[in-house]
């Protein structure tokens, strides 16, 4: 009986109950305040799930089977850590900035409770997972193909959110008069618009994270059903071989690879997940504003035009550099007024012979996200100006 695993999984079940209490009381799982007596209930259980699980991996302690488990363990407490974070958020946004955080939750509560919202991300996970089982015939670069579609969906679908819910929630509250309601309380016009943003971004946020760990899963199984022709072993990171040593040789020092493995599956992912999101984030703050002034079709339409004007902004100014005046002209000022979203296709980095140096490419990160919440700022302002004269009554 290894009694260091054993105690190891009773530390790490007990954590993932510290995870679960946040977002659970915040959903309505858990009373909001917990007594003495039911947190220790909860711990107890907790520890003796991690006892279970630690005499099942006792009796299955293969290198392999122990890092599988890690890799398991550490997703869901990377899901759980994830969903805190928007604990936390609005718990710093309504302390802030409490007449636009009661906005902005309102609004998130509102997009989660839309079927449009479970329906979009069961899309994206259905087509990331049968994407898997399709043939792409690219000569064994079926892999490349696959993270190239799941990094597309896990922006288009909170993209479609974003654009769906600012189109009706804003344009609903204008037209149905709630907004007087709002109005007449001490809630400023700024206060309302930029909740609705941050409310409806922070929910889209949640689909890319969704989606964003779904699809690390994928591409671990399309590696599972596809292996490449010629197997490479990669070493392990520097970092994890130094983590290992301080646990040692044995059980943990495996389970503990696991959890780190995953870590680097998410870390590669989440540079080009934070790229889409920027995206998503450009779109929503462009339908807040217009929300203010048009209808939702009129609004859809436009964000859709925006979008892949924005990314034809540059073969458009390429191709008619030598051609008419006019069409050259028109073609500079989409480029002048317009996003350049082809900034956030992150097809190049994912189907490279040799992937990018993981420092390069989380400066790039850092730029685009800079570009899009710049662009995000400008959209927003727009908003604020056209609502400004907006009459409510």
């Amino acid at each position: 009986m290894n009694a260091s695993l054993l105690g190891a999984c009773l530390v790490l079940m007990v954590v993932q109950y510290l995870a679960f209490v946040p977002w659970a009381a915040a959903v309505g799982l858990m009373p909001r305040r917990l007594s003495g007596s039911n947190l220790l209930i909860g711990l107890a259980s907790a520890a003796g799930f991690g006892l279970l699980l630690g005499l099942y991996l006792n009796s299955n302690n293969d290198p392999k089977v122990l890092a599988n488990w890690g890799r398991f363990y550490f997703s869901f407490l990377h899901l759980q850590l994830g969903l805190d974070f928007f604990v936390l958020a609005f718990l710093a946004i309504l302390t802030l900035w409490p007449k636009g955080g009661a906005v902005a939750l309102a609004a998130f509560q509102e997009g989660l409770r839309q079927p449009t919202y479970w329906l979009l991300l069961l899309a994206g996970w259905s087509i990331m997972l049968v994407s898997t089982i399709i043939p792409f015939f690219t000569f064994g670069e079926d892999i490349k193909v696959v993270k190239e579609l799941c990094f597309v969906f896990a922006m288009v679908m909170p993209g479609i959110f974003g654009l769906l819910a600012a189109s009706i929630s804003v344009s609903e509250e204008i037209e149905g008069r709630t907004a007087v309601t709002l109005m007449s309380k001490p809630i400023m016009r700024r206060d309302f618009l930029l909740g609705k943003f941050v409310g409806i971004a922070l929910a889209a946020l949640t689909m890319t994270i969704f989606l964003g760990w779904w699809l690390v899963w994928v591409v671990l199984l399309k590696d599972y059903l596809d292996p490449p022709l010629v197997p490479q072993v990669v070493p392990d990171a520097d970092w994890i071989v130094s983590l290992r040593s301080f646990f040692g040789q044995g059980s943990v020092s495996d389970l503990v690879r696991g959890m780190c493995l995953w870590i680097t599956d998410a870390g590669e992912a989440l540079p080009g997940l934070a790229i889409g999101f920027c995206q998503v984030m450009v779109l929503t703050a462009l339908a807040v504003a217009l929300a203010t002034r048009v209808p939702m079709v009129v609004n859809l339409v436009t964000c859709v035009a925006v979008f892949f004007l924005g990314h034809l902004t540059t073969i458009l100014t390429e191709v008619t550099a030598r051609g008419n005046a006019l069409v050259r002209f028109i073609a500079q000022l989409f480029d002048t007024i317009l996003p350049g979203l082809d900034f956030f296709d992150i097809g190049p980095a994912v189907v490279r012979d040799n992937p990018l140096p993981p420092m390069d490419y989380a400066v790039y990160a850092l730029h685009v996200t800079l570009y899009g919440l710049t662009f995000t700022v400008i959209a927003l302002l727009l908003g604020l100006i056209l609502f400004e004269d907006r009459d409510l009554a």
